[in-house]
């Protein structure tokens, strides 16, 4: 970096969210360093230019750059980083560091919630609670809740989260299939892992087909109209990845049509989902508005990658935990 970093007591934070505590939270470690929190996009602008470190995710506007003139150092709030503009913080010096894997445990956690959710047919017993009714036993063995014993999980993406998924299924007795650019990499208990290339292949074996990678070009809409055709009628879709790597009109056909048994779906194209989405009145949908990865231990996590990469700028390290910039 062109400037010196300041020492701690010469460092402010600014922590800017609508609903996490991270002021709160940050000041339960008793810090060395000043800081404070905004909670809305208008006050964030307000007092941007205090700040050498900004820890933030969803009220980044590039407008904020101009008046931040302090700003070193940009610690997002989330594992994502597209909404901020790499090349010019690049040409400002500002370094820029992801929370890639902060949340890795709930996204998994969550994921394998929607599948025993869906597979037990709780979103249903719910429903039936809302309305009062007791439903009595099934003697259709194609409508009755099923056991996660002797299924296969099919993963598309064997990351941190995928990774952890796997073990979790593996806990279950489940096959495990994934997949992931370089398989040699993959470190979950998985009975196959192939490239991404492959993924059509697996697809026709799933009993779940887990989305638990990241959005990027490869990945939009690879789940789309020829998958559905090859899944199992039985099979659900669980995405607690982006919206974008399922074509959703092809989703909702294979929902209404019964192409697919369901779906447990924790983001969508449009976030938060519009209130005439067909996928609100879907009675083999479960859905959670984008929360995922949201815990009472998110804020912590998020601080302990902060004070990581506060302890190497102050020591004059050149390379940041989960770096970007």
């Amino acid at each position: 970096m062109a400037e010196k970093f300041p020492s701690a007591g010469g460092t402010t934070v600014h922590f800017a969210h609508i609903a996490y505590r991270m002021e709160e939270r940050y000041a339960l470690r008793r810090p060395r360093v000043n800081f404070y929190q905004t909670w809305s996009p208008e006050e964030t602008m307000d007092r941007i230019d205090e700040a050498d470190v900004f820890v933030v995710s969803g009220f980044w506007d590039n407008a904020l750059l101009e008046r931040a003139s302090k700003l070193k150092y940009i610690q997002s709030i989330g594992a994502g980083y597209d909404q901020f503009p790499l090349d010019e913080l690049r040409s400002r010096d500002i370094r820029l560091a992801s929370a890639s894997g902060v949340n890795q445990n709930a996204v998994a956690e969550h994921a394998m919630s929607l599948m025993l959710g869906l597979n037990r047919h709780i979103h249903t017993g719910r429903d039936n609670q809302n309305n009062h009714t007791w439903r009595g036993m099934i003697g259709d063995l194609s409508k009755r809740e099923d056991e996660l014993i002797g299924k296969t999980l099919l993963i598309v993406g064997m990351g941190a989260i995928g990774s952890r998924l796997a073990r979790f299924a593996k806990a279950f007795d489940m096959r495990v299939l994934a997949t992931k650019r370089d398989p040699s990499t993959a470190v979950g208990p998985a009975d196959e892992v192939v490239t991404p290339d492959r993924l059509g292949e697996l697809v026709p074996q799933a009993d779940f087909l887990a989305l638990t990678c990241p959005l990027t070009p490869e990945t939009t809409n690879i789940v789309d109209a020829g998958v559905f055709k090859a899944m199992k009628q039985s099979a659900y879709l669980i995405n607690v990845a982006r919206g974008g790597c399922v074509d959703e009109p092809e989703l909702v056909a294979a929902l209404e049509s019964g192409e697919i048994a369901g779906a447990g779906i924790d983001h969508f194209w449009e976030d938060p989902l519009g209130a005439d989405s067909p996928f609100w009145d879907m009675k083999n949908v479960i859905i959670t508005p984008h929360t995922g990865g949201e815990t009472r231990l998110y804020e912590e996590r998020v601080i302990d990658i902060l004070d990581d990469n506060l302890g190497r700028l102050w020591n004059g390290e050149t390379q940041l935990r989960n770096q970007i910039v």
